[in-house]
């Protein structure tokens, strides 16, 4: 490939995009480990940098974190050059999310390969002189393989400061504090995260409350809604950061509008009828955002996967297997999080506790997805505002723990305990009263109901 003679010749701002990407992308980093080097940039605080990044990579084997590098900096007695590369450093982190990092970093590994090859035909001259030609040979080979994939997995003794470091899952926290503490810091890159309950059971609010907390904090994120309209989406979100019941909005709009300024992150709410979507139909909008928005998410929820269309197949169960299999390899394939609730079937209708075996459709969800929480809600429970959170499986800590909580539905206010319960997974037994069709809990919900209409 054909690239310019000198670094320089590209300018200034293709060089803060190198250095961007040096500091970002551990794959670029490790594939131009062999071929970089800090004489190929004129700027100073850029040869400074370069040669921290091979020095680090060489002890360390993975980008150097902003945190170590400030205190690097912060070493530095010559001024002038410290304040150079505190400058240097906000530029290149900045840079770091061009949208044409991917053709910088294709140029730039030619121009180092070229490079390279260019400096071992300078030394075969030398070696010519003295007849070594294995010497040559291996020169010529090494700079042929300058710049080429090398990333063979995750090396155990390498990587040992890759798989400790504590950005490394980039987690996004969820609001309740005690998931936070049971998952490593929240749902991490790459992650499917599945949140299973009846109908009405108030999971659509739970992954609602996620987005909304998500975006609070300055994360991006796509809600993608199959079942409701994308402005009743919108509404319940307004609820959940105003506080306000859905069905107050419309009166107190100005209020609502005040407190959603104030949101730091970015909400795209898109709607597609259900089984007219498939995953492939969201991985096109998704870099639809990208082209034409500037929009990447760092989370996305499906409402629900189930939905979705997936491949043609004989029997339901694989037709949904697909989508969920998918589902999980377009986390992976975009380095973020995708949240989706999904339904119990019919037998954790009356659960305390719904468990992996009440999973809607397929079992093999429960094997797909890496944190996988149920909610049960029964008629009492509704009405009382509470609700039983389960984790039913835990790819990063302990599962099988139960947490009390009330839930209120109308504006999608959610308090979870911090410790779990130890009540039994018992289903709720109706009880006959006299020789009446009703039983315990249909007398209680109209009770309550009889006093609030006489209020």
């Amino acid at each position: 490939m054909t690239t310019l003679n000198s670094l320089e010749r590209y300018g200034s701002s293709f060089q803060i995009k190198v250095l961007g990407a040096l500091l970002t992308q551990r794959q670029f980093l490790l594939n131009i480990s062999d071929a970089l080097e800090s004489e190929y940039f004129s700027n100073t605080a850029h040869q400074w940098i370069v040669d921290f990044i091979i020095k680090y990579f060489s002890e360390y084997h993975t980008i150097p974190s902003l945190e170590t590098l400030s205190i690097e900096v912060k070493k530095i007695d010559n001024e002038i050059l410290r304040i150079a590369l505190t400058e240097a450093l906000r530029e290149a982190y900045k840079a770091a999310d061009s949208k044409d990092l991917e053709y910088v970093e294709t140029e730039f590994t030619a121009f180092c390969s070229n490079q390279q090859m260019k400096k071992a035909l300078m030394t075969s001259v030398d070696l010519l002189n003295v007849g070594d030609f294995d010497g040559i040979r291996r020169l010529i080979n090494n700079a042929m393989k300058a710049g080429e994939e090398k990333n063979i997995g995750h090396e155990y003794e390498l990587d040992i400061e890759t798989r400790y470091r504590l950005n490394d899952r980039n987690a996004i926290p969820f609001p309740w504090p005690i998931f936070n503490d049971l998952t490593q810091g929240g749902v991490g890159k790459g992650d499917l995260v599945l949140m299973f309950g009846n109908p009405g059971g108030g999971k659509s609010w739970a992954v609602i409350a996620m987005g909304a907390f998500a975006a609070a904090l300055g994360y991006n994120v796509i809600h993608y809604t199959l079942e409701l309209g994308e402005g009743y989406v919108g509404k319940r979100y307004d609820a959940v950061f105003s506080g306000i019941p859905v069905d107050k909005l419309d009166e107190n709009r100005q209020a609502v509008e005040e407190i959603i300024k104030q949101v730091k992150g970015k909400i795209v709410i898109k709607e597609y009828a259900p089984k007219r979507a498939s995953l492939e139909t969201i991985e096109a909008h998704i870099q639809q955002l990208e082209n034409q928005n500037e929009f990447k998410p760092d989370i996305i929820i499906i409402d629900y996967l189930d939905l979705l269309r997936g491949k043609s197949r004989k029997e339901r169960k694989d037709e949904i297997d697909d989508v969920y299999t998918d589902a999980k390899g377009l986390a992976k394939t975009l380095n973020i999080p995708i949240v989706s609730p999904s339904q119990a079937n019919r037998t954790g209708a009356n659960k305390n506790i719904i468990e992996g075996d009440n999973a809607a459709g397929s079992y093999d969800k429960i094997m797909i997805g890496d944190i996988i929480i149920s909610v049960a809600r029964n008629k009492k429970s509704k009405v009382n505002g509470t609700g039983m959170w389960h984790f039913m499986k835990n790819r990063y800590g302990a599962d099988g723990l139960t947490f009390k909580s009330t839930i209120d539905t109308s504006n999608g206010k959610i308090v979870i305990d911090s410790q779990p319960t130890d009540d039994d997974d018992e289903e709720v037994t109706p009880t006959k009263v006299g020789y009446s069709n009703f039983d315990t809990d249909d007398r209680d919900i109209l009770k309550k109901k009889f006093f609030e209409l006489s209020k």
